[in-house]
């Protein structure tokens, strides 16, 4: 302790730490210099193949979509198959297919659905669903909605339960789109309270599709879960079903909950009116 003290006391450490400690300052400066430099670099590079690409992928999208020319015999291409191959020009396809769709129906959108599936990017889509991270699960639920892909629904419902808020309302709302109210009976037995920032967004995306298929939301009445019943009631008001007025009216009867027996002759009183 002794010896310590006097090393301490004599300052002689003082000139050592500070040249090992401006040495690693400058060593540990070199190399976030060379990680940004590394990173931009990387950056502009991927955006110069990102605008090659989708040159190809216009022609490819013009050839498929309004020439009709199959797909297969695109890829009989030995210059196309070699992208198709690549990860990062299939992201920039599948973004494209998925941005064409949203502002094509009809035949053009059928094209668009069998040019995603033929091409195998349906199967990345599944892949995201696998995927750790909660925004790449999200992105694959909603390319598979969004190309209406069916037989997704049962994959996309499980997430519906998720702790991640964003990824419960996307999966929610992909559900609905898919499913029509199928995508919320599952509800009925949900545990957990539904805030109400996910009820707006699952009565916006009823109100979005425009949906005919409204078969089984008075199941939500039925649950011994408030929030749900507390939705069943905002959907049958926001979509005015009428023929849902009946459930409304047994459940203003049964229930001894004041909230929901309020709610209960609120929507009853608009519907009647």
């Amino acid at each position: 302790m002794v010896k310590l003290g006097e090393f301490y006391e004599n300052g002689k450490w003082v000139e050592s730490f500070l040249i090992i400690s401006i040495g690693l300052f400058i060593a540990i400066s070199f190399i976030l210099y060379l990680l940004i430099i590394g990173s931009r670099a990387k950056k502009i590079k991927r955006e110069k193949l990102r605008l090659e690409y989708e040159k190809i992928i216009v022609e490819l999208m013009y050839s498929v979509v309004f020439i009709d020319v199959p797909f297969s015999e695109v890829k009989e291409d030995k210059n196309f198959a070699i992208f198709l191959d690549n990860t990062f020009f299939r992201e920039v396809l599948i973004e494209a297919v998925i941005n064409l769709h949203k502002n094509y129906d009809g035949i053009y959108a059928l094209k668009l659905e069998q040019l995603y599936k033929e091409s195998g990017l349906i199967n990345n889509s599944f892949k995201k669903l696998k995927n750790l991270k909660w925004e790449v699960k999200c992105k694959g639920i909603t390319e598979l909605a969004e190309m209406n892909v069916t037989e997704a629904f049962d994959d996309i419902i499980k997430f519906s339960t998720a702790r991640n808020k964003s990824l419960k309302i996307t999966a929610i709302n992909a559900s609905i789109k898919l499913g029509g109210s199928k995508g919320i009976i599952h509800l009925t037995e949900h545990s957990d309270p539904i805030d109400d920032w996910t009820q707006v967004n699952i009565i916006s995306a009823f109100k979005k599709h425009d949906m005919d298929d409204i078969k089984g939301v008075e199941l939500l009445l039925e649950s011994q879960n408030t929030t749900v019943v507390t939705l069943g009631l905002k959907l049958i008001k926001e979509l005015k079903l009428t023929q849902k007025v009946p459930h409304v009216e047994q459940l203003a009867a049964r229930t001894s909950h004041a909230l929901l027996q309020n709610e209960a002759q609120n929507v009853l009183q608009t519907l009647t009116v």
